[in-house]
C-alpha cells in the first residue's frame, strides 16, 4: 500500500507494510511499536531527543482534552469540511501535529461527513507522536522536520499549522495548486489576564497579516471567547503551552502558581491561504 510519505533520503515513493515503510532504492524505515515512523535523518537531528518532552506533552494533552480550545478545533473542522466538500478522499497534512488532538478532530469530522480522509501528521517529539498514533490509528504519523517534509510535491489538499513552526516554502511545495493552508496564530489579547499576572506591563501580541510566496491570502476566521480555569494545574498547563514559559521571570511564575482560579480571554486568528 502506498504511503502519503516519501523517502527522506532520496525522495522516492514509500510503500507501507505493517512493520515498515520502504522505497524502491532499498531505504527502509521501521514503524515503532507505538505506530509512527522515524523519517528524520541524523544530519537534521539537532539533539538526541528533539521536540517537546514527555511531561510537556502530557500537560498539553490533559489541558486540550478538557475542551478549553474546542472552539478553535470546531472552526478548523468547519473550514476544511467546506473546502473539501467535493473531495471524497481529501489528503490532509497536520504540520507540527503534536499529540494529534486537532488531527483527531479533523479525521472524525471528515469521516462523519461521509468522506474517506487520508491524513498524515509530522512532529519532532516522539512523546507527542506516540499519543497521536494511538489517538488516530488510521492516520500516518512520522518524526520529521517541517522544514524538510517527507511529502511528495503537489500531493496535499489541505495543510494545517496550529502554533507550529512556519515553513512557507515547504508548505507551498507539498500543496496542490488551489490547495488550502490553514494557519492559526494568537490574537492581540490572547491570554491577556494571564499576562497581567506574569508581567508588570503586559503587552498585546503583534498582529499582522503576512503574505507568503506561492500563496494568496483568502480569509480570516476570528475566534474569541473567555475560559474559567478553576485550578492551579490547568492554569500552569496552559502557561506551559506558551512561549512565556521560557522567558518569564521567576517572580511572575510564582504569582501565577499562587492562583487557583483565572478567568482569561482566548483569541485565535485562523488565516486561510490558497496555493497559487
Amino acid at each position: 500500500m502506498k504511503s502519503l510519505f516519501c523517502c527522506p533520503l532520496c525522495g522516492a515513493p514509500l510503500e507501507r507494510e505493517p512493520a515498515r515503510l520502504f522505497c524502491p532504492n532499498r531505504h527502509s524505515f521501521d514503524r515503532s511499536a507505538a505506530g509512527y515512523v522515524h523519517l528524520l535523518p541524523a544530519n537534521r537531528k539537532h539533539s538526541k531527543d528533539p521536540g517537546d518532552d514527555k511531561a510537556m506533552v502530557a500537560a498539553r494533552a490533559a489541558f486540550l482534552e478538557k475542551g478549553y480550545y474546542t472552539p478553535l478545533r470546531n472552526s478548523l473542522c468547519k473550514v476544511i469540511l467546506q473546502y473539501t466538500e467535493n473531495l471524497s478522499a481529501p489528503v490532509i497534512l497536520d504540520s507540527g501535529c503534536g499529540e494529534g488532538w486537532y488531527t483527531a478532530g479533523l479525521f472524525q469530522a471528515l469521516s462523519q461527513a461521509g468522506r474517506t480522509p487520508q491524513i498524515a501528521g509530522v512532529d519532532l517529539s516522539r512523546a507527542a507522536l506516540r499519543r497521536a498514533a494511538k489517538r488516530v490509528p488510521r492516520a500516518e504519523f512520522a518524526a520529521a522536520s517541517v522544514y524538510h517534509l517527507p511529502i511528495p510535491d503537489n500531493s496535499v489538499d489541505v495543510l494545517v499549522n496550529i502554533f507550529s513552526p512556519l515553513a512557507a516554502d515547504e508548505f507551498a511545495r507539498v500543496l496542490r495548486p488551489g490547495g488550502l493552508f490553514c494557519y492559526a496564530v494568537p490574537s492581540a489579547r490572547h491570554l491577556w489576564e494571564m499576562k497581567e499576572v506574569l508581567y508588570p506591563t503586559p503587552y498585546e501580541n503583534p498582529v499582522k497579516r503576512e503574505d507568503y510566496s506561492g500563496f494568496v491570502w483568502r480569509d480570516i476566521k476570528e475566534i474569541r471567547y473567555t475560559v474559567d480555569l478553576e485550578n492551579t494545574s490547568d492554569i500552569m498547563a496552559l502557561f506551559g503551552m506558551t512561549p512565556y514559559a521560557w522567558k518569564t521571570p521567576k517572580e511572575g511564575v510564582a504569582r501565577l502558581e499562587a492562583l487557583n482560579r483565572l478567568r482569561c480571554q482566548i483569541g485565535f486568528d485562523l488565516h486561510l491561504y490558497e496555493r497559487a
